[in-house]
């Protein structure tokens, strides 16, 4: 029988790969909301959830939880890319951590300190790097309360499995202030053309899957402020990385993308190959506040360096204290998850040795054990950075492979 063969991909992509009318072909796809069987809505190709019914399927169990997260990697993945979870967060919560994001932004206009941004002059927008950290140190309650979020770990977990590292940037952008480009995001994303042309095409479609981005809303966002601008589906384009700095792909964007409105404790993720860009604030009065999240696989290299062990020795007294006061074990170690360090490697194996299986116990298996332990604060500092022997490193295991699949959500 006669055989018909495919022309082979190309090693690498180019300028001269990426083809305005491939991508139109990507974009015919239509997103069936009963294949999310979860969604509330699709509106403008983009997947709704509302958080009160994620939990309800998330209490059955399990298998169910397992449900859900294969699911939001679906969505990811196959579907649109993107997913809003509506309610994700409960207003007082929002309010008090912005509040300790305004208080980060003040003590920097005041050192006189102008933190740079992506795309605005520095100085036109407010821009907090690494606020995950400087969160922590200034409002560690807040913080708990904020980072013990079962959603945030659902859809961590979902793209990216157990050990993420979660990593923040707080965006303000002002009433007049510029919108974005159009852009893929970390990694390769965060490359120019000339470099990503130089990785081979492997590394273009392994790179989606090293990060989660995020977005919490946290105040009401009118399109007129300039919620982000998506073009759904477009992460399935292959040469993306490299076609999104072509100006015929940033006209098109301009004239098809999609923009929905949040409302406060609204969280949006998306495949970080999305094309997507932040609005322009047409408003008068609202400063546009949102929580940028950038989670990345236990795998990758995070963006931010962050000292975990201050995070941890700042949150530590409070997990301690919610603990107390009868805060669910899954919902502590999903904001021990976001403050400490849960991939074990790099790893010195002469001294971190491990127990009972390939690796050692990571910071955050030893915290959690810690905190099981109701050890103090005091000796947190012994627990973090004590040899992987003796009872702790005992618990520390345990809690592991106890956290491992509900981990993020599953519980």
């Amino acid at each position: 029988m006669p055989t018909t063969t495919r022309p082979a991909p190309s090693p690498t992509y180019t300028a001269q790969d990426c083809r305005l009318e491939d991508l139109r072909a990507v974009l015919e796809a239509r997103t069936d909301v009963t294949a999310y069987p979860h969604a509330q809505a699709v509106e403008q190709e983009v997947l709704l959830y509302r958080a009160d019914r994620l939990r309800e399927a998330l209490g059955n169990g399990p298998e169910a939880a397992r449900e859900v997260q294969a699911e939001l990697a679906r969505a990811l993945s196959e579907g649109p890319g993107i997913v809003v979870l509506q309610g994700a967060f409960e207003h007082d919560v929002v309010d008090r951590v912005s509040d300790g994001f305004r208080t980060i932004i003040e003590e920097q206009r005041a050192s006189g300190r102008v933190a740079g941004d992506h795309f605005a002059r520095p100085g036109a927008n407010d821009r907090v790097w690494n606020a995950l950290e400087k969160l922590a140190v200034t409002d560690p309650e807040a913080f708990v309360d904020y980072y013990a979020n079962d959603l945030v770990a659902l859809a961590a977990t979902a793209w990216l499995g157990p050990g993420y590292q979660v990593t923040s940037q707080v965006n303000v952008v002002n009433p007049g202030g510029a919108g974005q480009t159009v852009h893929r995001d970390y990694h390769l994303g965060f490359l120019g053309p000339e470099v990503s042309e130089r990785y081979p095409r492997h590394v273009h479609l392994m790179s989606p899957m090293l990060t989660l981005q995020g977005a919490v809303a946290h105040v009401d966002m009118p399109v007129e402020s300039g919620p982000t601008l998506y073009l759904p589906h477009s992460h399935r384009y292959e040469p993306g990385y490299v076609a999104y700095w072509l100006p015929e792909f940033q006209d098109y964007f301009r004239e098809h993308h999609v923009q929905l409105p949040l409302a406060k404790g609204d969280a949006v993720f998306f495949n970080p190959a999305l094309f997507h860009a932040a609005g322009t604030n047409h408003s008068t009065d609202i400063r546009r506040m949102a929580n940028l999240l950038q989670i990345s696989s236990a795998f990758g290299r995070a963006m931010e360096r962050v000292d975990r062990r201050r995070v941890v020795e700042a949150v530590y007294p409070v997990l301690l204290s919610r603990q107390d006061a009868g805060m669910p074990t899954a919902r502590l170690h999903d904001a021990i998850a976001a403050s400490a360090e849960g991939y074990a490697f790099p790893a010195d194996l002469d001294v971190e040795q491990p127990v009972d299986g390939m690796a050692p116990p990571s910071q955050a298996d030893r915290v959690r054990a810690a905190l099981a332990a109701r050890l103090p604060v005091t000796e947190l500092d012994s627990a973090s950075d004590a040899a992987s022997t003796g009872p702790l490193a005992s618990a520390a295991t345990e809690a592991a492979t106890a956290a491992g699949p509900t981990t993020g959500g599953a519980a």
